[in-house]
């Protein structure tokens, strides 16, 4: 077949052509030939991005070029044109955007003379369709382009179609005779094809299959073959899916619906196990099953969705009253929705697709069925969404919303049809939703389908909890996006009601709705904004905000007017509201009339809160119109903002400092772009715009030398990573540099104009030399990030080559660094070598580029570090170490476009793979000991290790080798060992991740050159082998596996059938080697054995079945569950316990993720089984598999909150996911009940991991958890464990298994069980078990708001208060006891809280006889009662010298986190305490104690922070009794530095407030010492912000007094001034 070829000059010989024609003037010409250039840009791009550019003009300027001029073209040139564009279409066949975008260009010139383009395609299709050679892959691709994206290519196939369906049944034969064809691309390319004829040329085929005259045989043969891959002929999924959807396709051909109808039924035959017959139209084919896995019945119904039309998916079924869609299909769809197959995903689109076709179709159904919609199918499909909607599968839960929005539709037309008034399923919907909990994502997302229909009073009556709970979701990540997209529903749908309700009177103002707002929502906003936590502020301001303002944009006068910026949380939230409302309406917030806006401005950007400052600067920086110029006021704000805000240690804030800074250069930029355009205009400028224009350069200008200036050497870290992303937002906007790859973010097609008046005054120059050499000095630098970052600016944006000058230096000094032992060093020379390679000069330097030179150095060099290695590897270790030369050539071959195809060729490539086998195994010699390793699969230990690199190191001459000073044995390791051992390990990894990016780049570029042979592969498979199970090193096995899964993936991709046989040969031997006895010591975690199993599993194609995957759990399951021999010994691995710990490797390696869901019933029970094994190492393996499937199976666990010990799950959710795990955990439960029962001393291993998942579930549904009841009667019996840990976890796992409704019944039965007195006869681990259930599920009930009938549950629990008196001898009874107190405190007798206060009051004092285990708990549990109410704190406080140590302890801390005695009698009452008992405190041994005492003294003495402010914060008067001591108690601690950094900052501070009253000059020349010597920067953190805090609690002080008593403090004066300096 000949493809016409275009060549560089093809299209200067079209040009040479027009050019001689005089018709066409010098202007078109001119037109053409950028026109011409464009095209050839656009053949000479490699990115995608780039050829659609490059076409994307080449089309603007064609459609400039008047059609009278283009008429005027001679034949020949149209010949040309046509020759040229259809070249370049077959060029670029794979890209389809490119194809389209040829195609509107060949039909421009289709309209000056389309016959001769037309000609063109119709020659070279039908020499192409009449070739006698099969079809490639690349034929069917060209096929493809012609039917999908050339107008006048299907145009002609119209009139070909029966030739191209006898090319495509020649290649049936060819396809299905290779596996390797069946089940690759091929295959999958050839049923895109019939695909696409039976789609694009439907009345072509319909003469072929449909009239009895035309039966053509190719078209059955197409069909037949459609069949055979969907019933499991080839194993790829997509294919088979796609084979679906082209036999429905072809059946959609037919125009009579009753024929269609018949051989759509004829096609759910699919089920048969035996053999049938398809009847379509004229065609029949017999089928036969071959794997029926539920993705032919799949295929068939995605098929018949997707193609079908809506008169045959509603064709009545002879005269019953049913159809295809309702009574075909659905039977289908539903079975699949319930066998949880691995493609479970693609089933439940085919679900959502399903009921898209019933809306469409709705209206014929009910004339087919004369009747609504069957209540039945309702539930049926209500349930199927519901069991979906909390599925951990990425998508399904989003798939499950938009099916929900679909059935709320499809009801709603319904309901409205029939005249159903009622609605009752919207009402049952909500209950249901209503009764979940917080935690649960899915009643979120369909919320918001129901919302709509019911409105948004029904909503929150039924759902009262709402509000609350869209808080609780906006605190934690996973949840707020869910939780804000029903506020959003929430806020329009109230909108339109209050339209519609007012639609009889005058329209409501934007104030009147924004008052209805602020009734509901105002205080809800409010809470939001102002809470303590940062998550729920900044979604608050992000998600809720915008919504509001947009809906209601009355409501930002409402919430302004709310907040008062000088109490707490209030700055921010006014930052936000002002933000949100520039943002959505756009107007300028700093006007001559809003002094106090920019007071309130500068007080935040000045805050000492990181989100404060943010939240200041993001209103500074936004704007909705990016051509907004900048006023002077954010001008000058974000001058003295930027220098004071570039230090700080979180990473979040410079990354959200650096987006606000880009939108601000993005508003400069367009701005000063919209003035240079009138710059350049004949009007010109005014004075006032070219000043603005002045600015907006400057202050980029400035921002990038600011940015310039602090990337010194001795800059810390985090100001340099900081003005490295500033200096990265400076490049991105204000320079023209354009990333092919980047979708956003490209410069304006203009942008030199406006860089170009920036230079010509000086300004900008971004590029210079000096800048150049500051960014190499940061390759240098000590961390990754600096090095990178550097490097990426210097790739991105500075020029393409480096002086040369500049280019030696830089070479040198990366030869130097990739020879240094240290690693950190190695990586600054690898990345200089990158950097190398793309800077240097691509000509041609005496034949060779100079690329070529620097890779064959580099390729030098690692054989010269390996012949070092080889003689004398501790020389070697020190001066030419391996992995600096591995991780160069890795970084320079792989990451540097170009470089690989220009530099290798195949015996290169051979020989790097030879000498990196060669390294690996004098490496692993080194650590063996022995440099025959060949015949040795038995591991060394880590003892091994060292004895021979200690062995190697005397050998090498180094005297006293692993010998302290006195000749003895040293624990430490020597610099030798560290080296030698540092050298071999971090050359391990460093080849594995080399030689599989290597391997897999090479086989992708499809290159005879540069191919690899099946020998090179199968060694480069056995360094891989070698690395992985010879070297115990998790860090080298773990970075050389992520080489291996690229190395198999590559090699399972490959179309040749030895190298595809090679990973499942490695996994083979692998799991040959696992079930083998061992003979090496115990590994940890099997060593790399399962890494090894892992990354050939995850290269397997995860559109295909993955059998692989299915051999390799079923063997690993049957090797673990083999007996474990009586006499093992263990010291030894078993292959039992590695293949637990294999299996763990799988279930958490993230690219296994959802493959191994299906097996995790099987898998979670063998762990479960496996915890009562003999054998400890399988108990251990057995533990931490079950802890990654827990993990696995409960999905993303939410972040705050409850979120360490929940996950998001319902219960009923979960057993719907995992129904096998069922029976067999309620069965591990009533075993271990009934032993408890029968009072059987048993272990039951199984039972608190049991528990632990089940606790982890949350409530759900009324009725589906209802029928979880049987795990009721166990967990109640469990209650009575001896096991502390089981008495916890049974009474959160009942939280779980109890309805909603049932929780205050519940609690009254278990409050019922306990004993009235203590005369009745009982067992304290029963009654404390009972207390621990009865707080679980009080907790969760209270959470509910299902007070209403609590009042008979308090009488009936304050009847037993005997439990929390000294009567009760066990202290964990009293504690559970007062812990159920606290939580029903508001609904408890004020009788019953005085007598409980009272018992608790004398129980904290009360000195017990003997050791009482729980008492330090119960006491503090007591404290935290009696604080709650102010009277029992004052006596609690005042019996502070008199209580035990945990009293004291827990007083302090009460002080310390909760600040609700600010302002009240208790704050005298605390103050009189913590002074008296402060010099007791400093000489306490308790270090817990004394550091809390201190915190608590300088919080409760210290001022607030808002008085600070004032002229003269006045702390309490201290008695200078004892002022005197305490301060010298302080001192001394301090001067001998007692404590840690934590404690003497505390301490800095305690001392601090005591000499704010003090005028001693020697005590405040001593204060001054430790002020100094603990402000320097190499002090840790802690100490230096107690040196600012210390400045503001006795500095302010005593300046004060000395203005006042006019008394000056010569002796302070130097000093001081530097401490105010050093803290401004």
């Amino acid at each position: 077949m000949t493809i016409i070829n275009l060549s560089l000059g093809q299209a200067d010989a079209v040009m040479k052509s027009i050019v001689l024609e005089d018709q066409i003037s010098s202007d078109v010409k001119d037109t053409l030939r950028v026109f011409l250039q464009k095209l050839t840009e656009n053949a000479r791009s490699t990115g995608k991005r780039s050829r659609e550019r490059s076409l994307e003009e080449a089309l603007q300027i064609l459609q400039k070029i008047p059609k009278e001029a283009l008429h005027s073209l001679q034949s020949a040139a149209l010949h040309q044109f046509s020759q040229l564009l259809l070249a370049l279409q077959l060029e670029a066949v794979t890209i389809s955007s490119a194809c389209r975008k040829l195609d509107q260009i060949l039909q421009v010139f289709a309209e000056i003379n389309y016959s001769i383009v037309f000609e063109e395609v119709k020659q070279y299709l039908q020499n192409f369709l009449h070739l006698k050679q099969v079809f490639s892959l690349k034929d069917l691709q060209i096929a493809c382009m012609f039917l999908e994206d050339s107008t006048m290519g299907r145009a002609v196939l119209k009139t070909e179609c029966t030739t191209l369906l006898c090319k495509v049944a020649e290649l049936i034969p060819v396809v299905m005779s290779d596996e390797e064809a069946r089940n690759g691309p091929l295959c999958y390319q050839t049923v895109k094809v019939c695909l696409q004829v039976f789609q694009l040329l439907p009345r072509q085929v319909a003469l072929l299959v449909y009239s009895k005259d035309s039966v053509n045989m190719s078209v059955r043969e197409i069909l037949e073959f459609l069949m055979s891959i969907i019933l499991g002929e080839v194993s790829s999924r997509d294919t088979r899916l796609l084979a679906g959807t082209a036999v429905a396709m072809l059946l959609s051909t037919l125009s009579d619906s009753e024929c269609a109808g018949s051989a759509a039924l004829s096609l759910l035959q699919i089920t048969n196990t035996e053999p049938w017959r398809l009847t379509l139209g004229e065609l029949q084919v017999d089928c036969r099953p071959r794997r029926q896995d539920g993705v032919d019945r799949l295929a068939v119904c995605r098929g018949l969705l997707t193609c079908c039309r809506n008169d045959v998916l509603v064709s009545r079924h002879g005269n019953q009253r049913t159809c295809l869609l309702l009574n075909g299909l659905f039977p289908f769809i539903s079975a699949l929705c319930e066998e949880k197959l691995d493609c479970h995903y693609y089933v439940f689109q085919v679900f959502t697709i399903w009921l898209k076709r019933l809306k469409e179709c709705l209206s014929e159904v009910w004339e087919v069925t004369g009747a609504p919609l069957d209540s039945d199918l309702q539930q049926h499909l209500t349930q199927i969404i519901w069991s979906n909607a909390e599925s951990p599968l990425d998508g399904v839960a989003e798939v499950a919303r938009s099916a929900f929005c679909l059935l709320m539709e499809i009801y709603e037309k319904d309901c409205s049809h029939f005249g159903n008034t009622e609605k009752r399923l919207y009402v049952e919907l909500l209950n249901r939703m209503s009764e979940l909990p917080w935690e649960s994502k899915a009643k979120y997302l369909l919320l918001t389908a129901v919302l709509p229909y019911t409105g948004t009073d029904k909503v929150l009556e039924l759902y009262p909890a709402l509000p609350s709970h869209i808080l609780k979701c906006l605190s934690n990540n996973h949840l707020s996006p869910c939780a804000s997209e029903v506020y959003k529903f929430l806020l329009q749908e109230q909108k339109r009601e209050l339209f519609i309700n007012a639609s009889q009177e005058p329209q409501p103002t934007d104030q009147d709705l924004a008052n209805q707002w602020a009734r509901r929502w105002q205080p809800v906003i409010l809470e939001a904004l102002t809470s303590e936590l940062t998550l729920l502020q900044n979604n608050a301001s992000c998600h809720l905000l915008p919504s509001t303002l947009r809906v209601f944009p009355g409501a930002f006068n409402s919430l302004l007017s709310a907040l008062d910026p000088t109490a707490p949380g209030h700055l921010h939230a006014w930052a936000c509201v002002m933000s949100a409302q520039r943002v959505t309406s756009g107007h300028s917030l700093w006007g001559a009339d809003s002094p106090h806006a920019l007071k309130t401005l500068h007080l935040a950007l000045s805050s000492l809160d990181d989100s404060v400052r943010l939240a200041a600067l993001n209103l500074l920086c936004c704007s909705p119109k990016t051509k907004e110029a900048p006023s002077q006021v954010e001008y000058s704000s974000l001058r003295e903002f930027i220098p004071l805000n570039l230090n700080s240690e979180s990473s979040p804030f410079r990354q959200h400092l650096q987006a606000a800074l880009r939108k601000f250069l993005v508003r400069i930029r367009d701005s000063c772009m919209a003035s240079v355009k009138g710059h350049t205009s004949k009007k010109g400028l005014t004075e006032e715009e070219d000043a603005k224009l002045k600015e907006g350069v400057e202050f980029v200008d400035w921002l990038s030398q600011l940015s310039l200036v602090y990337l010194t050497p001795d800059s810390s870290y985090q100001r340099k990573k900081t003005v490295l992303l500033l200096l990265s937002a400076v490049l991105e906007t204000c320079t023209d540099t354009w990333s092919p790859d980047r979708k956003k973010g490209q410069p304006p097609a203009n942008m030199s104009t406006l860089i170009n008046w920036a230079k010509v005054r000086g300004k900008w120059d971004f590029f210079s030399k000096s800048n150049l050499l500051v960014l190499i000095g940061c390759l240098e630098d000590s961390t990754n990030e600096i090095r990178e970052l550097s490097a990426e600016l210097l790739l991105r944006f500075f020029p393409p080559s480096l002086p040369d000058d500049v280019t030696a230096v830089l070479f040198s000094q990366a030869e130097r660094l990739l020879q240094s032992p240290r690693v950190q060093e190695a990586q600054m020379g690898a990345l200089m070598i990158k950097l190398l390679l793309q800077k240097v000069d691509r000509a041609f330097e005496q034949g060779e580029k100079q690329s070529v030179k620097l890779i064959t150095f580099l390729l030098t060099k690692l054989q010269h570090h390996y012949l070092t290695a080889r003689n004398d590897m501790l020389l070697a270790a020190r001066t030419t170490p391996i992995h600096g030369i591995v991780s160069a050539l890795q970084r320079g071959l792989l990451e540097v476009p170009g470089v690989l195809v220009e530099s290798i060729t195949h015996s290169i490539a051979g020989d790097i793979v030879s000498l990196l086998e060669k390294l690996t195994l004098l490496l692993l010699g080194v650590l063996y000991g022995d440099q025959d390793t060949e015949e040795k699969d038995v591991l060394p230990s880590f003892c091994d290790m060292g004895n021979a690199i200690s062995s190697l190191i005397g050998q090498g001459g180094v005297d006293g080798a692993g010998l302290d000073e006195d000749g003895e044995e040293n624990v430490l390791l020597s610099e030798e060992h560290s080296l030698v051992l540092t050298c071999c390990w971090v050359s391990l990894k460093e080849i594995g991740i080399f030689l599989g990016s290597l391997v897999e780049r090479i086989l992708s570029l499809h290159c005879k050159e540069l191919a690899l042979t099946v020998e090179e592969l199968r060694m480069a498979s056995k360094v891989f082998k070698d690395i992985i199970l010879k070297c115990r090193h998790w860090g080298a096995v773990e970075g050389c596996c992520i080489g291996f899964t690229k190395f198999c993936r590559a090699l399972l991709c490959s179309s040749d059938p030895e190298i595809k046989e090679i990973p499942p040969l490695i996994l083979q031997q692998g799991l040959s080697v696992l079930q083998s006895p061992r003979s090496t010591s115990v590994t940890r975690r099997a060593a790399g054995l399962p890494m090894l199993i892992l990354g050939v599993l995850a290269a397997e194609d995860s559109s295909k079945s993955r059998p692989v995957l299915a051999h390799t759990i079923n063997t690993l399951l049957n090797t673990a569950k083999a007996p474990v021999p009586e006499d093992w010994d263990q010291t030894l691995d078993l292959p039992q316990v590695c293949a637990v710990h294999t299996l763990q490797a799988l279930v958490k390696g993230s690219s296994l993720g959802v493959a191994v869901l299906q097996y995790t019933p099987v898998v979670a029970i063998l762990s479960l089984t496996l915890l009562s094994s003999p054998c400890w190492a399988m108990r251990n393996a057995a533990l931490q598999l079950y802890s990654s499937l827990c993990t696995r199976m409960l999905g993303q666990q939410p972040a705050g909150g409850e979120g360490s010990t929940h996950s998001g799950m319902s219960s009923p959710s979960f057993f719907n996911l995992y129904p096998a795990l069922q029976p067999f955990l309620q069965g591990a439960l009533e075993s271990a009940a009934k032993d408890l029962h029968d009072s059987t001393l048993l272990l039951h291993p199984s039972l608190y991991p049991v528990l632990t998942l089940l606790a982890k579930l949350q409530p759900g549904a009324e009725e589906q958890t209802r029928a979880l009841s049987e795990f009721l009667p166990p967990l109640f019996l469990l209650a009575a464990s001896p096991v502390y840990g089981v008495r916890v976890m049974s009474s959160r796992a009942l939280v779980a298994m109890v309805p909603l409704s049932e929780y205050l019944a519940t609690v009254l039965q278990l409050v019922e069980k306990l004993p009235e007195s203590q005369d009745v006869v009982c067992c304290h681990n029963r009654v404390h078990g009972q207390l621990l259930q009865i707080e679980a599920v009080l907790t969760r009930a209270l959470k509910t708001n299902t007070q209403s009938s609590l009042s008979e549950v308090v009488t009936r629990f304050e009847s037993r208060l005997w439990l929390a008196s000294s009567r009760q001898r066990c202290p964990l009874v009293r504690l559970a006891y007062v812990d159920v107190v606290s939580l029903m405190r508001g609904h408890c007798s004020g009788a019953f809280l005085t007598r409980l206060s009272s018992q608790l009051l004398q129980e904290i004092h009360r000195t017990p006889n003997i050791l009482e285990v729980g008492s330090a708990t119960f006491h503090q549990s007591a404290v935290d009662f009696l604080c709650g109410d102010p009277e029992w704190a004052c006596q609690v406080w005042q019996s502070l010298a008199n209580g035990n140590s945990v009293v004291r302890l827990s007083l302090v801390k009460c002080a310390i986190e909760g600040r609700g005695w600010r302002g009240t009698d208790l704050q005298q009452v605390i103050e009189r305490a913590l002074q008296a008992n402060l010099k007791k405190a400093l000489l306490d041994q308790n270090v817990e104690y004394r550091g809390a005492f201190l915190t608590a003294f300088v919080e409760v003495m210290a001022p607030d922070e808002e008085s600070f402010a004032l002229p003269n914060p006045c702390p309490p008067k201290l008695e200078e009794i004892w002022l005197q001591e305490c301060v010298e108690v302080l001192f001394t601690d301090l001067e001998s530095d007692r404590g840690g950094p934590v404690l003497i900052s505390t301490a800095l501070c305690a001392v601090s407030l005591l000499l704010s009253q003090s005028v001693d000059l020697s005590l405040l020349l001593r204060w001054c010492k430790l002020l100094e010597k603990h402000r320097c920067p190499e002090a840790p953190e802690a100490l230096r912000i107690s040196c600012a805090q210390a400045l503001c609690l006795c500095g302010v002080s005593v300046v004060n007094r000395s203005l006042a008593d006019s008394l000056i403090l010569t002796e302070l004066s130097t000093r001081y001034n530097k401490e105010v300096c050093f803290d401004n």
